[in-house]
């Protein structure tokens, strides 16, 4: 019909419509896509207002085509143009965190599945269950970023996710996933940030050494059972691992590995033996945590080489650490927060830490103040440094309780929150008390 015949623009659109849905904008295999994971979603889970909610889930309207844009809102964007078929086709899908709930795919058995242009995938912050099925990776070869974090998904991480060889990011986590983490990741060498923590992953840690972009690895609250691994990525800057059931002893190689490394966290796990020196002098190290383990001995590192180090937060407590204070601690020039509470040390607290905690440096020339010292629940014995009498509660977080502290009267801050050990139980662990 020649427009000349139409009497409005609206005539004229509805007029045309047919033709419109004859010559789809979006391709045919991107539309069995969207449909088999919008089939997947529960629909009495999608909420007024939600992405969903905009979304035509009959597809009898083109997601692609502008003219139907009013029904596909949020959650879907067509950003590229196939020259060799003039078709859309879809290249992200973001769902809102609006509590949808139901499985990842309808049809995944049916087989795979395919978004050839996809470059990410979004699902995070919902109630979807069930596993992750392996005809989610079928074809996806440009995908680089993929979140089903905070979702209820169960099973394995299957090994067909080493076929989406783009992926740059992976979250993965806040879910109920089991099983071990499949070695084969290590074959996505473009990775550079994998987030698998809050699950219920077993086994050990794969060798990710091959990921030479990985920047951030979080595998943290799971049930991990292996030792840490001796070597990490060359360019690894923050490593979690705590709440597993690790075992054995940090090798020195650790820290030698990742000279980028910035941000460790070993805590809450079955570690044991002594924290070797290269985590004290290491070039980049800024924070260390190593608390809730069986460690038993502190390696002290070259005075020289701490000369250079980076370390400003350190956190060694509840562990089964002994002997005296480590004098070397007070010598690292940027480090302004250490826990050394509820270990087995003994002997009085030295000088230089006291000296640090009221911003008096003595060898260390412009060193950072100690804005935070914790020693309580040791054996610490003797008087207390007279320094701390002059420190107001704001000006420094200092607790020495539960010690064997000869006069620590509450009128101080820092004597404040439980007594001081008893004579018997301070002399039984260290007859040298008089």
């Amino acid at each position: 019909m020649s427009p000349l015949l139409c009497k409005s623009i609206q005539l004229c659109l509805l007029l045309l419509l047919p033709a419109i849905r004859v010559y789809s904008r979006t391709d045919p295999g991107d539309l069995r896509a969207l449909r088999d994971l919008a089939g997947g979603i529960d629909r009495r889970s999608i909420r007024n207002g939600s992405c969903l909610a905009t979304w035509d889930l009959t597809f009898a309207l083109d997601p692609c085509d502008r003219l139907f844009s009013e029904r596909f809102t949020c959650g879907l964007r067509c950003d590229h143009l196939d020259p060799s078929t003039n078709l859309s086709r879809v290249t992200e899908v973001t769902l809102d965190a609006a509590g949808y709930s139901g499985s990842l795919l309808a049809s995944s058995t049916s087989g795979p599945w395919s978004l050839p242009h996809l470059r990410t995938l979004d699902l995070s912050g919902n109630s979807l269950s069930g596993p992750i099925p392996s005809a989610l990776f079928s074809d996806l070869p440009r995908m680089a970023v993929l979140s089903l974090s905070t979702n209820s998904l169960s099973g394995r991480i299957p090994d067909s996710i080493a076929s989406v060889i783009s992926l740059e990011e992976l979250y993965l986590d806040g879910n109920s996933l089991s099983g071990p983490i499949p070695s084969a990741i290590s074959n996505l060498t473009k990775m550079n940030r994998l987030e698998l923590q809050s699950n219920q992953l077993t086994g050990s840690l794969p060798n990710l050494t091959s990921l030479e972009s990985l920047y951030l690895l979080d595998a943290s609250n799971n049930r991990l059972s292996s030792e840490v691994p001796a070597a990490l990525p060359p360019s690894l800057v923050e490593l979690s691992l705590r709440e597993n059931h690790l075992t054995g002893t940090i090798r020195a190689s650790l820290g030698d590995s990742s000279r980028f490394l910035q941000v460790l966290d070993l805590s809450h796990n079955n570690l044991t033996g002594a924290i070797p020196s290269t985590l004290f002098d290491h070039p980049s190290l800024e924070q260390v945590t190593l608390s809730n383990n069986n460690f038993t001995s502190v390696q002290s590192p070259a005075s020289r080489a701490l000369q250079g180090s980076k370390l400003i937060a350190l956190d060694l407590s509840y562990n089964e650490l002994g002997g005296f204070l480590p004098p070397f601690l007070a010598l690292m020039p940027k480090l302004s927060a250490l826990s050394l509470e509820q270990n087995r040390f003994t002997g009085m607290i030295p000088t230089q830490y006291a000296l640090r905690v009221a911003g008096v440096f003595g060898p260390v020339d412009g060193a950072a103040r100690f804005e935070r010292l914790l020693l309580a629940g040791n054996y610490l014995f003797g008087p207390v440094p007279g320094v701390f009498m002059r420190l107001r509660p704001s000006s420094a977080n200092v607790s020495v309780v539960d010690n064997c502290l000869y006069r620590c009267p509450e009128i101080f801050f820092f004597c404040q929150g439980r007594d001081q050990k008893s004579w018997a139980e301070c002399r039984r662990f260290n007859p040298v008390i008089p």
